[in-house]
């Protein structure tokens, strides 16, 4: 992740989109944490990686011998560690760490879970335990494509191969022993526009997306206001304004 876009997270300070009223409808039977509930026990050690603000890994995990959940951000960790105090009961620990530096000893996780965030396959490997897990769901290359298209920008816009593809090869020649990969097509509907702002504002969809400052009516980053409108106008319905995500799930055993 480049410096411009780890000063963003770090400023958003929280990854909770339950203020951005949408929803969701999935075509593939694939969760990401029904996948967790179905390798773990109550004994199990598990690793959640850019854990954000904690908000899922706290109300959608499941319950076990301890969850350690790490994000680069401290003003993340530091969200997460008050939120952690809605959920007395839970094992769970949040830390300040850099993914691409892990600080753990190796053969120590069950399960090592990524979600929306980026991974050094090696390093997991080197972590988790004889058998363990790799539980991952990223955002794919055409994701938003209707949106990219219109923009011309935003996230693996123009990269040559697929984010999945990328990350299967790389967990593949970490020494996984089996990978299993599965394609996430969900349609959501965002009940305003500026519902659908809000998220492009909290999320890299597209890249250099800012909003206006009222005190002196300049931003460093352009809106293309009339290319969202057009958005809006051309993809309403009666269920709200329709954004096509395409996303990856993977699943590999060490």
């Amino acid at each position: 992740m480049q410096n411009i876009e780890q000063k963003r997270y770090e400023e958003i300070g929280n990854w909770d989109f339950s203020d951005i009223k949408y929803t969701v409808e999935q075509e593939s039977s694939w969760d990401f944490y029904k996948e967790i509930a179905k390798y773990s026990n109550s004994h199990s050690l598990i690793l959640d990686l850019g854990t954000g603000g904690g908000e899922k890994a706290l109300s959608l995990m499941p319950n076990t011998e301890m969850i350690i959940g790490t994000d680069f951000s401290p003003k993340m960790i530091y969200t997460a560690n008050k939120n952690k105090k809605n959920y007395p009961n839970k094992s769970i620990k949040f830390v300040t760490m850099d993914n691409l530096n892990m600080k753990f000893p190796d053969n120590l996780f069950d399960i090592i879970s990524a979600r929306h965030t980026i991974i050094d396959a090696k390093q997991i490997y080197n972590c988790l335990a004889p058998n363990g897990m790799l539980i991952l769901e990223g955002v794919d290359k055409y994701d938003c494509w209707e949106l990219k298209e219109l923009f011309k920008r935003g996230q693996a816009y123009k990269d040559e191969i697929s984010i999945s593809q990328k990350d299967y090869d790389d967990i593949k020649k970490a020494g996984f022993s089996e990978i299993n990969m599965q394609e996430i097509i969900q349609y959501e509907y965002y009940q305003t526009a500026d519902d659908l702002l809000a998220l492009l504002l909290k999320t890299p969809i597209l890249d250099d997306f800012s909003e206006l400052n009222p005190s002196n009516n300049v931003h460093k980053n352009q809106i293309e206001e009339e290319l969202f409108n057009k958005y809006v106008n051309e993809h309403t319905t009666e269920k709200g304004i329709e954004l096509k995500r395409v996303l990856y799930g993977i699943v590999a055993k060490k």
